[in-house]
This record gives structure tokens, sequence and C-alpha cells, in this order.
């Protein structure tokens, strides 16, 4: 027999794997793939990358009151198949989803089945070997992949979200399984995005933002930061995602190259989508989608995507080739949740 950890107990299945991994199945702690058994020896290892003890709580769900401990997010990074130097960040981003204004609760039961994305920056991305170049957004690397598969996990097998009980998504995304990238810093023109929230160029971070499905902004042919600009500004303005709620835009190395040559600044480019990412009052009403309240908080002629330049969050990545950035609207019709973002206290060595 061997032992697998749960969020509360040992339990004993098989001494062997696959064994181990249908018992897995049986209980309900996989988002429909294959987990890792979490078998102590890889729970422990897991736990000493955390100073805390392990029944610390890190994140309570508002609504149920069902709380994360260490142990509980250490269970499900190793189900998801994260590394122990992963860790801490799956724990800054728990900590981070845990802030009020996240609305974790909402976040992950509502109808717009929206995805804890995560975007990491500073030096843990080379630490620990994120991908923050081609298919950045894809499959291919353990560390964006199973960072991001353990939120979900959490969020299912701790938190008791499960699609099609207490998660009502109406679609959902292939975000839901996984959404984690890394800021490129190499190609990225402005200041990094770990040192713009504040955290200093030695201390890495983790934003969390409730995102809702991805768009691509494809140009090729744009040589001039407006060129490039109004494409993503036009995305983020469609009637079919437009609301006052808050943006990410990942520009890619090509496109940001572009932006930045003739000295716009990254405060120019979100002042510029701000501005032009906009539908006027009567094409909202026309579709139903106008709030007179939140379109008096925007002082605007126009109804704009958020409440002013600081709503957008613009970063770099992807590969070196190709005229392909993104814009990842924001969950709910209004402002349901705000992004949020934490240092990552990193501990290769220990």
């Amino acid at each position: 027999m061997a032992s697998i950890a749960s969020t509360a107990r040992t339990v004993d299945v098989e001494d062997d794997v696959l064994a181990a991994i249908d018992a897995c199945y049986e209980r309900g702690w996989t988002d429909g793939l294959p987990v890792v058994p979490p078998e102590m020896s890889r729970v422990e290892s897991m736990l000493a990358m955390e100073g805390r003890p392990a029944e610390t709580v890190i994140a309570t769900h508002p609504t149920t009151g069902l709380e994360c401990s260490i142990l509980a997010a250490a269970v499900n990074a190793v189900m998801a198949g994260c590394l122990p130097e992963y860790f801490p960040v799956v724990v800054a981003a728990l900590e981070a989803a845990n802030e009020p204004a996240y609305n974790f609760h909402g976040s992950t039961a509502s109808t717009g089945g929206s995805a804890p994305m995560l975007i990491v920056a500073g030096p843990v991305v080379t630490d620990i070997g994120m991908n923050a170049a081609g298919n950045v957004f894809g499959p291919g690397n353990r560390a964006n992949a199973t960072i991001g598969r353990a939120m979900r996990l959490v969020i299912m097998n701790v938190f008791e979200m499960i699609p099609g009980v207490s998660d009502q998504s109406t679609q959902g995304h292939p975000g839901k399984y996984c959404s984690c990238i890394a800021e490129r810093a190499e190609r990225n023109p402005w200041q990094p995005l770990n040192v713009e929230l504040g955290f200093g160029e030695d201390i890495s971070s983790v934003t969390v933002f409730a995102g809702a499905g991805f768009c691509n902004v494809e140009n090729h042919g744009g040589n001039t930061p407006e060129a490039i600009l109004d494409c993503v500004a036009d995305s983020m303005a469609n009637l079919g995602c437009i609301t006052t709620g808050q943006s990410v835009v990942v520009l890619s190395p090509e496109h940001a190259e572009i932006v930045a040559s003739t000295g716009w600044t990254k405060a120019d480019v979100r002042q510029y989508l701000f501005e032009n990412a906009s539908q006027s009052v009567e094409a909202m009403k026309q579709v139903r989608k106008y709030v007179p309240r939140e379109h008096e908080r925007q002082g605007t002629a126009d109804v704009r995507r958020g409440f002013g330049p600081d709503d957008i969050l613009v970063t770099v990545a992807g590969g070196d080739a190709g005229g392909h950035s993104a814009f990842i609207p924001s969950w709910s019709r209004s402002r349901g949740s705000i992004m949020q973002s934490k240092p990552i206290g990193v501990c290769i060595d220990c």
C-alpha cells in the first residue's frame, strides 16, 4: 500500500501508480485530466519551500467559508505536476486572489466563466524556467502549465467550485484548465511589470486577473504605434465584450518594438487605448448594454473600457517573429473583479 495526501488526511491506496491515479479520479480530485498522486514525500518537498506552518491559511472562499491552507495548496500543486521551486508562485497567486477586490467567489461561480490568469514577472521567470517566448499562452512548458493548473485544482478541490454544480459557467474556455504566462523581460522596451508594480528589480511578482476568453490581435503590416494600437483598441471595444471592466493587453515583441520605437511610453499606450477603445452611447443602448451609472463615473462622451488608463495592464510576451498580440477581457458585465498583484518569495536553494 502507498499513502497519498488529501487536504485533510492521508489515504492508503494500492502501491501502483496507475491505481493511485485512478484513486484520485474516484475521489473527484481531478480537472478531467490525470493528476500526479500526492504521495507524502512529494507534498513534504513542496512544504519545504514555505517558512510558515502547513496549517497556515492563505486563502478563504468568502461564500462557503472554506479555507485553503499551505498544506492544501501543496497537495494540489503536487497533483498539478508542479516542482517544489514553483510553489512560491502558487502561494503568492492564491494570496493575491484572496484579496476582497478580486472577488474569488463571483469569479469562480458566475455564468461568465472566467479563469484566474496569472502573469509572472521578474527574476523567478528565469530561475524556474518559465516560458515567456513563443507559444507563451500554449502548451509545452512545465512551469507555466502546472502553476496555472494548480490554481484550478485548488478552486475545485479546496473551494469546491465544481463545474455544473457550484461553477455555473455558461461556456467556459480552455484557460480554465490553465492560464499562466510570464513577461518577456529581454524584449520588453519598458519598465518590467514587477518594477512598475513597486516591488523592485530583484523581487518577482504575480498578478491574478479574472480573465474571459483570449482575443488574438493580428497586424503584420502596421509600422506605427497608432496602426498597432488601433487594432488592439478595436478588439477591446467590440460590442460583445466591452464593459467598464479592466483589461490585459499582451503585446508581442514585434508589436512592442514598433510601438516603442518612436518614444511611446507604456503610459502613452494605456492612455491611447483608453481613449480609443470606445463605443457610442447610442450603440450601447441599441444592444441593451448601456449602464448610465457606470458611464457617469467614466466622465466621457462615449462608453470606454474601464474607468481610466490604469485599468489596462500592458505587458510583453511571445516569440520573436509574428504580428500577433492579445487582449484578454475581464470577467463580468461590469467591474466584478479587480486584478491583484503580490510579490513572490522564491527560495530556489531551500
